[in-house]
C-alpha cells in the first residue's frame, strides 16, 4: 500500500434550523462584525436576510456582498475584497453554494495579504492562515465548505484558475438542510449530479487512498440514494439530509484524492461559454467514464450499485452498464446528452483542449490521457 495522510480540521455542525442558532457557533470568539459573501438569488429569496438577521440576535453587526455570479471571475473577487476590507468585519461568512464559498476563500486570503488572485494560481502559494471564515452551504453539491481550493475564472484568458491552499479551509461549516429545500430544479439536479462527479472522480483517481475510498463510497451511497427523490421533490426532508451529507463526504474525498478528466475538461466548457460548472460536468460524464472504462480495477461495479436504480450482481455486470445507467441518471433529470445543447461549438475544441490539459487532475486521471484523447472526447461529446 502507498503512503497517505489525512486531515479534516474544521468545526463541522448538522441540524435543521441550525443556521437560526448562530449564536453558539460565535459565542466567545469576540466577534464584533461579519461580512456575508453571497448571490443575488439568496438576497431576493430572503435568505440573507435570515442570515444576517441570526447573527443580529447574536449581538453582531453583518454587512452582505450579493453580487456573486455562477462562474465567478476575478473582477468579482477584487469588488467584493475592497468592500469587506471597508467594512472592517473581522469573520467572513460564505454563505451559499459554490460560487460564493469561492470567492469568500479569495477575499478572505486577499484581504490578509493583498495582491491579485492570480498572484496565489496553483498550489501552495499561500503565505499563511487567511482571514477567518464560516461555510454555510446552500446547494447539496459542491463541497466547497471542506475543499482547499478556490476556482475563479479569468476572462482576459477565459481560463478558470485555481488558487490550492490548507489556509483556505473555512474554520467552521454549518450544515442546514432547511437552506436546500427551496433550490430550483435545475440548481438542484447540477449540483448533485457535480457531488456524485466528485465522489465517482475521487474513488478511481491514482491518488485515491482508503481514507478517500471510505468517504467517496459513503457519499456515492448517499447521493444515489437521494439524488433522484431530491431533485423531484426538494421538501423530502432525507432526501435533503442525505444530499448534503453527501455532498461534504465527496468534498472531502476530492480534497484528498484529486479529480479527473471530467473536472479538467469541464472548466474550459464553462470559461468559454459560461456553462454551469455542475451541468458541463454531467453531460462529460457518460463520455469519460467510457473512455476510463480501460483501466478499471473493480471500481466501477462498486459505483454502479450504489447510483443504480436496479443494480444486478457483480457475476452479472459489465464496465457499460455503469455509463448506460449515468445517460438514464442524466436523461431523468433533464441534463442535456451533449455539449452542442448546451451552446458548446467545436470551433473552440482545440483551445479547449489546451487549456484542459493544464489541469492537474489529468495527472491523477485513472487512464493515461493525451491532449489527442482530450480533443476527441470533447468531439463525442458535442455529438
Amino acid at each position: 500500500m502507498k503512503p497517505y495522510s489525512f486531515s479534516v480540521p474544521q468545526d463541522i455542525r448538522f441540524g435543521w434550523g441550525m443556521i437560526d442558532d448562530i449564536e453558539s457557533v460565535v459565542k466567545g470568539k469576540g466577534i464584533k462584525k461579519v461580512f456575508i459573501v453571497s448571490g443575488p438569488h439568496l438576497a431576493k429569496a430572503g435568505y440573507v436576510d435570515r442570515c444576517v438577521g441570526s447573527f443580529a440576535k447574536a449581538g453582531i453587526n453583518a454587512e452582505a456582498f450579493t453580487e456573486t455570479e455562477g462562474n465567478p471571475s476575478t473582477d468579482t473577487v477584487e469588488k467584493c475584497t475592497d468592500r469587506f476590507l471597508k467594512s472592517g468585519a473581522d469573520l467572513i461568512v460564505a454563505f451559499g453554494g459554490g460560487s460564493p464559498i469561492d470567492v469568500a476563500k479569495a477575499a478572505a486570503l486577499l484581504g490578509r495579504y493583498g495582491g491579485k488572485i492570480t498572484d496565489y494560481e496553483g498550489v501552495g502559494k499561500v503565505p499563511g492562515s487567511v482571514v477567518p471564515m464560516i461555510a454555510i452551504p446552500t446547494t447539496a453539491g459542491t463541497g466547497s465548505e471542506v475543499t482547499s481550493f478556490s476556482v475563479i475564472t479569468d476572462h482576459s484568458r477565459n481560463y478558470k484558475l485555481t488558487v490550492g491552499s490548507r489556509y483556505l479551509l473555512p474554520e467552521t461549516v454549518i450544515l442546514d438542510p432547511s437552506l436546500v429545500v427551496s433550490v430550483p430544479k435545475n440548481t438542484a439536479a447540477f449540483c448533485g449530479i457535480d457531488a456524485m462527479i466528485h465522489a465517482l472522480e475521487a474513488y478511481i483517481s491514482k491518488a485515491s487512498s482508503p481514507f478517500s475510498d471510505m468517504m467517496a463510497l459513503k457519499a456515492l451511497e448517499l447521493i444515489g440514494a437521494n439524488i433522484r427523490d431530491y431533485v423531484s421533490e426538494r421538501t423530502d426532508h432525507d432526501a435533503a439530509e442525505g444530499m448534503l451529507l453527501g455532498s461534504l463526504y465527496a468534498g472531502i474525498a476530492f480534497s484528498h484524492a484529486r479529480l479527473g478528466n471530467v473536472h479538467a475538461m469541464s472548466h474550459p466548457v464553462s470559461a468559454y461559454y459560461d456553462v454551469p460548472h455542475g451541468l458541463a460536468n454531467a453531460i462529460l460524464l457518460p463520455f469519460v467514464v467510457e473512455f476510463n472504462a480501460l483501466a478499471d480495477q473493480g471500481k466501477y461495479y462498486e459505483i454502479y450499485r450504489r447510483i443504480a436504480v436496479y443494480p444486478v450482481t457483480i457475476d452479472h455486470f459489465s464496465t457499460g452498464m455503469l455509463y448506460d445507467e449515468l445517460r438514464i441518471l442524466n436523461a431523468s433529470l433533464g441534463i442535456p446528452s451533449s455539449l452542442k445543447e448546451a451552446g458548446v461549438k467545436e470551433e473552440m475544441i482545440p483551445a479547449m483542449s489546451e487549456d484542459a490539459m493544464k489541469s492537474g487532475n489529468i495527472a491523477v486521471n485513472p487512464r493515461n490521457t493525451t491532449r489527442e484523447d482530450i480533443e476527441y472526447l470533447y468531439r463525442k461529446a458535442c455529438g
